[in-house]
């Protein structure tokens, strides 16, 4: 039992340790997704370790600590997305201002059960909808959408990287643009609000570091650097939306929101993981939501299965104008430097569309 408890612990510290390194190869990188799941087996290995410490088994003592610290340091991650953190963001009053309500859907592009989407949109009825994988089948099936959002965007692709947007508030404009690789799109819109409201919002889904996709995390984390960098210091209300190939508590994420001083409003409320949808025991919050100052949260749900390998993420926000909080702050210099360790030189913030004021 020690022998096999002390190779899972090396394991696990080993996992723990590597992504403090810079490097972007996705062996590396992965390791930032499983933080929750080393927390739990941490836990596990260190109270059996302590039961056998217990029973005058000193040995097993050392493993007990190490498990501790592997819990520790992972809980420095994960922390700020458990119900015991504060709240980035403030919860809306129960009768609050108007809403915006925005459903992101990774449809993956070989499932075919375009009823079940459809289904989950009539039953949530979102002002937005944005779907990610869609291709050309999609976008035939997601048509009888059309009646209830009458402005639509679509860029339907075989790749795995088509994008759809389906909206009952009223674009005033619109980009699709390929920021870092071609044929890997997003979709920048500026619309009004029923109650008059200029708002904009930004839907990217980058590539994800993988041995299929790219050996190396840096064109997604480029990509985000270049997001968050256009929409520092935003003129109007502000949402950023997608699959970002990324878990919530990475380096790259949390450079990105220090960045654009976007807010997570997830932050205190939980984990809200949407891949894998088929198995329990390895998922994480790959489907994100960030927004500017002034909204409050009236609901954040994760939705039913319905063919894909992720759940749908419906999120609604009120607009109340509010300052909320201080964000955390780092020096300019630290800061500049971890842009540098994981940004591509080509990623020019001057491609993502910042629409002038109309």
């Amino acid at each position: 039992m020690f022998i096999t408890l002390a190779i899972i612990m090396s394991c696990l510290l080993f996992i723990t340790l590597l992504p403090i390194s810079y490097s972007q190869h996705y062996l590396v990188r992965s390791c930032d997704f499983v933080r929750l799941q080393v927390f739990y087996l941490a836990s596990f290995v260190a109270v059996v370790a302590a039961y056998f410490a217990y029973s005058d088994v000193s040995d097993f003592l050392y493993i007990s600590v190490a498990a501790v610290l592997v819990m520790c340091l992972q809980a420095k991650w994960i922390y700020p997305y458990t119900w015991l953190a504060k709240k980035e963001v403030q919860s809306a009053a129960k009768h609050s201002a108007p809403s915006v309500r925005i459903m992101s859907a990774n449809v993956l592009m070989s499932n075919h059960n375009s009823e079940q989407l459809i289904r989950l949109v009539h039953q949530q009825q979102p002002d937005l909808l944005i779907t990610l994988e869609s291709d050309s089948w999609w976008q035939t099936k997601l048509a009888v959408l059309k009646k209830d959002y009458p402005y639509c965007i679509e860029c339907p692709k075989d790749n795995r990287y088509g994008m759809h947007l389906y909206s009952k508030f009223n674009i005033i404009d619109a980009q699709i643009c390929e920021l870092i690789a071609d044929d890997i799109p997003s979709i920048h819109i500026l619309f009004v609000t029923d109650q008059g409201v200029k708002m904009q919002a930004h839907f990217i889904h980058p590539a994800p570091p993988s041995p299929t996709e790219e050996d190396s995390s840096r064109p997604r984390d480029s990509e985000l650097i270049m997001v968050a960098k256009a929409l520092k210091n935003p003129i109007r209300p502000t949402i950023v939306a997608g699959d970002l190939n990324d878990v919530a508590w990475s380096r790259s994420t949390r450079l990105f929101m220090q960045i654009s001083g976007l807010l997570d409003p997830r932050k205190g409320r939980g984990f809200y993981n949407t891949f894998h949808a088929s198995y329990f025991f390895m998922r994480w919050p790959l489907d994100h939501l960030f927004h500017s100052e002034g909204f409050k949260v009236k609901r954040i749900k994760r939705l039913a299965k319905y063919g894909s390998d992720h759940f749908a993420l419906l999120t609604e926000l009120s607009y109340e104008n509010a300052e909320q909080h201080s964000l955390e702050t780092k020096s300019a210099e630290h800061k500049q430097n971890e842009i540098q360790q994981l940004a591509m030189s080509k990623a020019d913030k001057r491609k993502v569309p910042k629409f002038a004021e109309q």
